[in-house]
């Protein structure tokens, strides 16, 4: 018997022990009577309720909108906001379009995605326009120094640390509420990205407004105008300043998020990142001073090193996200809860394509949507066990766990042939450990009832009598050929010729009663 090997210190927080051959899956205490009831919700305070948090969240968001939207009109003007508002949303969706498609291995909750967005063109946005300004007119009244000198520093000492931590702010509320969410480096960096998007995005209507107002008045346009100079610098040379920023932040909560209770980069790691996206942009901030050829060098220096870096970063961890999915699911494919080709395919991003494709194809949009489903699902398992085995899955691992494999196994008919299929279609050059498990052609999945065990009799309280008051065993059986009159794989019946594996073909099998 082998088991998954996690570190010693996870005494604490047990990961459960899978046999190679297990002849039942876990059961469960009780059975839902639907399957949307089946979603695990540990009991909380009235003012830890999700809807009280959510509305005050949105009041708040919405009340800073209001604000925010009456202050950058009130000093640029109606015409200038529009201006600004038209040029300042072009490099958006491409942004936004960028931190989505890095987060596709496993795709943070949207509602955090929204929340960062919004907190950062609303709240932290208005944060930093009363503070800026008030810190101003302090440096102005407390320094002797001329205008120039007080914007100077304002900008490359004031600025940086009231905008940073406005932005990391959004960042401290999801890993203090929403810290399961931050699974690697790569959901730091999409929050913190997402975020100082959005605040950047209402700042340039500030910058490109104020500069229309200028060129209005001193009567500048075309290449020359203020408008034109604004637009190249903020959104064309580096629209990527704020989220190179706040990722650093970003980065430094998603290493706390995955670091073991009482270690020290649990809270070293945060303040770091924080400390570190301020000197950066302190730093950037200070080049506007220079004359055109410094500014260009700092630019080529500093900022052009670190954004490939950054770039390099989110892309490592995201391939180590797939490796990890790789080596977390193939212990429930010994347990019987996946086939053996399904870790291969759920770590490649092509095969994935491939098995919704194929799903959509053979049964339409709605088997594509059920098979997205299941990769998401099995994704967030794989990332569940990895946090067990580091011990930071919290005191609710098996919960959670259950209520995972419960939406795989709801969604099994439909995506285990389409994952296999995509597996085979895109199998290595060396086969793997499966290579010679040939899975069979299979039709129109079955229409089974929710709580139907798979290939016996159904389980549930429909079953329960006097004499049996515990629910039939839940989960799959022991992986092998199917028995005489079933359609699903079962041990072997008393003198049934051995199961002998297919050998290792070239083509991969039919999927949905056609080749694709």
């Amino acid at each position: 018997m082998s088991s998954y090997s996690h570190s010693p210190d996870s005494s604490n927080h047990p990961v459960p022990e899978y046999p190679e051959h297990a002849q039942k899956a876990p059961e469960f205490a009780t059975v839902p009577t639907a399957p949307e009831q089946w979603h695990y919700k540990p009991r909380r305070a009235f003012w830890e309720s999700k809807a009280v948090r959510a509305g005050a969240l949105f009041t708040l968001l919405a009340l800073c909108g209001v604000i925010i939207l009456a202050l950058v009109r009130q000093q640029i003007g109606t015409e200038g906001f529009f201006v600004g508002l038209a040029l300042s949303i072009l490099p958006v969706p491409v942004l936004i379009w960028a931190f989505i498609w890095l987060d596709r291995v496993e795709p943070s909750p949207w509602k955090n995605l929204v929340f960062a967005f919004a907190w950062g063109a609303c709240a932290a946005t208005l944060v930093a326009i009363l503070a800026n300004e008030y810190a101003t007119e302090l440096l102005a009244t407390t320094f002797t120094a001329s205008p120039s000198q007080t914007d100077t520093w304002g900008a490359t000492f004031v600025a940086p640390l009231v905008e940073e931590t406005a932005k990391g702010a959004a960042i401290l509320l999801l890993f203090l509420f929403r810290r399961r969410h931050f699974e690697s480096i790569v959901d730091g960096i999409v929050v913190a990205g997402l975020t100082a998007t959005g605040f950047a995005f209402t700042e340039n209507i500030l910058y490109l407004g104020s500069a229309f107002g200028e060129d209005q008045a001193y009567g500048s346009s075309g290449l020359q105008s203020s408008t034109a100079a604004t637009f190249f610098v903020r959104v064309v040379m580096t629209p990527f300043a704020h989220p190179l920023f706040t990722a650093m932040t970003g980065t430094g909560f998603a290493i706390a998020a995955m670091t073991r209770p009482g270690r020290p980069w649990r809270w070293l790691a945060p303040i770091g990142g924080w400390l570190l996206a301020m000197l950066l942009h302190g730093v950037w901030n200070s080049s506007a001073s220079l004359a055109p050829l410094g500014f260009l060098a700092m630019y080529g220096a500093i900022m052009i090193p670190v954004f490939a870096l950054v770039v390099w970063l989110a892309i490592w961890s995201r391939s180590k996200e797939l490796g990890l999915i790789r080596a977390q699911l193939p212990v429930y494919a010994m347990a019987g809860w996946l086939t053996p080709p399904e870790p291969v395919a759920l770590a490649s991003m092509k095969a994935r394509s491939v098995a919704r494709s194929a799903a959509r194809r053979a049964h339409g949009d709605a088997a594509a949507r059920t098979v997205r489903e299941y990769i998401a699902f099995a994704t967030h398992l794989a990332f569940l066990r990895a946090a067990a085995a580091r011990g930071t899955a919290g005191p609710h691992f098996v919960a959670r766990e259950q209520e995972l494999l419960h939406h795989l196994w709801q969604r099994k008919d439909v995506a285990q042939p389409a994952l296999t299929h995509a597996a085979w279609a895109t199998r290595p050059a060396v086969p793997p450990a499966w290579g010679q498990w040939q899975p069979q052609p299979y039709g129109p999945y079955p229409q089974r009832q929710y709580g139907q065990h798979y290939g016996q009799q159904p389980y549930g309280p429909q079953h329960l009598g006097p004499q049996n008051l515990a629910p039939q065993p839940f989960g799959p059986q022991p992986f092998g050929p199917a028995s005489p009159g079933t359609s699903s794989p079962g041990p072997a019946s008393p003198g049934q010729q051995p199961f002998l594996p297919q050998p290792y073909g070239r083509q991969p099998p039919p999927y949905g009663g056609q080749n694709i």
